[in-house]
């Protein structure tokens, strides 16, 4: 399984932007499905946005759709999560993940990943 870690988490006030990276080793993003979830204190880890393996496209919970971009660049091995408009209830740890499954029936679940990184915490103060 691909090793993944996430970077690029802070404090920002609200309306400000943050990106962040997730970085794999032993293995690479383009094969991958590649996610980002968050989880807030006392919450389950929750969906956030996906690029999928077969072609790139992307997905987006409603909450963030139109504020977070979820992009990959192959050539770093490295996939990021763009945040712009920045709400507190944006806060959250937020986990990188990647799985090699074929079938993209169920990416929004967190069981369909293999692979997920530490963490990274974002704050987003009113």
């Amino acid at each position: 399984q691909v090793q993944l870690a996430e970077s690029g988490g802070g404090l920002v006030q609200a309306g400000g932007s943050l990106r962040l990276s997730c970085a794999a080793s032993g293995g690479t993003v383009s094969s991958y499905t590649m996610a980002w979830f968050r989880q807030a204190p006392g919450n389950e880890r929750r969906f956030v946005a996906a690029s999928k393996w077969s072609d790139g496209s992307t997905d987006y919970t409603d909450s963030v759709k139109g504020r977070f971009t979820v992009s990959r660049d192959n050539t770093k091995n490295t996939v990021y999560l763009q945040m712009n408009s920045l709400k507190p209830e944006d806060t959250a740890v937020y986990y990188c993940a990647g799985s090699i499954r074929r079938s993209l029936g169920f990416y929004r679940q967190p069981g369909y990943f293999g692979s997920w990184g530490q963490g990274t915490q974002v704050t987003v103060s009113s």
